[in-house]
């Protein structure tokens, strides 16, 4: 369980942080499409006798370099791209381990997660890849993110913008096998995704979007963990499943709150434009003043307040509404 708990908080904090670039280029399913590919390298890594870790980590690398060479060069695009090596790979993977005489059966802890049977030194090499992915995605913020926002900016502004998507493609392959042991290969995209989606509902900013979505990544894992280790007690439960579910729930929890903050925010927000012209209301259900709360927006010779979607002026005994 203390194995356990250190390679959910590792990959909890790793697979989030690459995942908010993945979200910010609209490459959500890339982690899936990756984590295919890594099936191939798990049975490798089973047929051969070497480590499936490290199989996976060199195949699902070949792989995210290989959407990355596609989607830029060739005439597939993006989605297409994914969907080739997502059927592709888990094909591949069966296969595989068909032919060198394995059961398919061998695959289950990795496409679904094992993390209470990790070992030591898998718990060593999680930790190592997830801090290099970590330290990569906080370090090289704001190359990766110029880079995610606006390639032509970015290549403008001197930035190697094919490297920085090859980087960011690689640090995807390297977390999506970091984290097949704990939510598995065919649920990682979840953990890569899920609490990004959920920041994003209460985070206005990149960085802080970024620090949330790792910090709650962090939680989900070592949440589900620990209420499948109690659940065991009654029934089977498994981390992964677990994990992931936590995580929508967080999501279900937070949109509520989200959508509400992006009413008001529009509510209060200015108009883009100056308005022309205005309508005269004799009566108005709140005085505009100062100190009434309401953004005040100088217009021409006098002071507009947003309120519900309108501009008041108060002009004498009557308001002019914009």
């Amino acid at each position: 369980m203390q194995r356990a708990l250190l390679a959910a908080l590792f990959t909890g904090l790793a697979a989030p942080a690459i995942g908010t670039y993945l979200v910010q280029r609209r490459l959500a399913l890339m982690g899936d499409g990756i984590g295919h590919v890594a099936v191939t390298g798990v049975a490798l890594g089973l047929v051969t006798g070497w480590s499936p870790t490290w199989t996976a980590v060199v195949i699902a690398v070949l792989g995210a370099v290989l959407i990355e060479v596609i989607r830029e060069r060739g005439h597939t695009n993006g989605d297409v791209a994914l969907a080739l090596l997502f059927y592709g790979g888990l094909a591949g993977g069966v296969l595989v381990t068909g032919l060198g005489g394995q059961s398919a059966a061998q695959l289950q802890q990795y496409l679904f997660g094992s993390i209470t049977t990790i070992s030591a030194g898998d718990v060593i090499v999680t930790m190592v890849l997830a801090a290099l992915v970590i330290l990569v995605c906080v370090g090289l913020a704001p190359q990766l993110f110029a880079v995610a926002q606006d390639p032509e900016f970015a290549r403008v502004a001197g930035l190697r913008v094919r490297v920085y998507n090859v980087l960011v493609a690689v640090l995807a392959a390297v977390s999506v096998t970091v984290a097949m042991r704990t939510v598995g290969l065919l649920l990682v995209s979840a953990l890569m995704v899920v609490p990004v989606a959920t920041s994003q509902q209460l985070s206005r900013t990149f960085r802080a979007t970024l620090v949330s979505a790792m910090a709650l990544g962090c939680l989900a894992s070592v949440g589900g963990l620990t209420i499948s280790a109690f659940a065991s007690y009654h029934a089977t439960v498994a981390p992964g499943p677990t994990i992931v579910l936590l995580s929508l729930a967080g999501f279900v929890v937070t949109w509520p709150i989200g959508a509400w903050l992006r009413h008001r925010a529009r509510l209060r927000a200015p108009f883009a434009d100056e308005p022309v012209g205005h309508d005269v209301t004799d009566t108005h259900p709140h005085d505009h003043g100062p100190t009434c709360g309401h953004v005040a927006v100088p217009h021409d010779d006098h002071v507009d307040y947003v309120h519900d979607g309108h501009r008041h002026a108060p002009h004498g005994a009557h308001y002019d509404e914009h």
